[in-house]
């Protein structure tokens, strides 16, 4: 799914990067503490699924689990996925820096989409309705993405017309192969972590953590000194 340096018009990347910083930034809005590991474990996991790829033209065929990292993290996907490019970029030359912004508007965006469509279902206490949330995940976030990177051909010139259309059929298996991987993975994590789909939900401070309420002001009571006198008996 990485489109290589050189290939995008100036407006593409332009209008790509300054749209993936403002997902970038709304996803660290939305990072709390509690959902830092989760992050850090599907960013890492999205970094060893696309180094088994196939290049095609200027993009390239691979897995990339952005469907359960849209499921798991919600708007955190965009720094997460945003981290995992830039390492690939950096160590191993996928895509490049220019293209980092649309790169990661193309990977991420999808998987807040389909973390916004099946994570209610995802969360079902039935196994089968978990596993199947995840493999309309998976599979509709392969697709989406694929649908992106050909627009962002399509926009940079006519030439790229053919590859274009050419990433989105190759993707079509890959979209299979990666639903059946999510529906797996959410299907174990329904049974063993289930909460960790619970992390999107705010979490309410402890008892202890709320402040006190004051008690009601209590009226002295008058001592012997402050009683009103008595009248004078006649």
């Amino acid at each position: 799914m990485h489109i290589v340096d050189g290939a995008l018009s100036a407006p593409v990347l332009i209008g790509g990067g300054i749209l993936a910083a403002a997902g970038v930034a709304q996803g660290l809005r939305t990072l709390t503490l509690e959902r830092i590991p989760a992050a850090g474990i599907l960013s890492a996991t999205f970094f060893v699924a696309a180094l088994v790829h196939v290049p095609i033209g200027p993009s390239s065929v691979h897995l990339i689990m952005n469907g359960l990292a849209g499921l798991v993290l919600g708007w955190a996907a965009f720094p997460a996925l945003f981290v995992g490019l830039l390492l690939q970029s950096v160590f191993f030359g996928f895509g490049g820096l220019t293209v980092l912004g649309i790169n990661t508007l193309n990977i991420a965006l999808p998987a807040v989409l389909v973390g916004l469509l099946f994570r209610r279902a995802a969360m079902s206490a039935d196994g089968r309705v978990a596993a199947l949330a995840g493999l309309g995940a998976g599979s509709l976030a392969i697709l989406l993405t694929a649908l992106m990177v050909a627009a962002a051909l399509w926009l940079s010139g006519d030439a790229f017309v053919p590859i274009a259309k050419l990433v989105v059929l190759t993707h079509l298996p890959v979209a299979l192969i990666e639903g059946l991987v999510c529906a797996a993975a959410v299907h174990l994590i329904s049974r063993v972590k289930p909460e960790l789909f619970g992390v999107l939900a705010p979490v309410r401070p402890p008892a202890s953590a709320q402040p006190p309420t004051e008690a009601p002001e209590r009226v002295p009571d008058r001592t012997p000194e402050q009683a009103p006198a008595s009248a004078p008996v006649r």
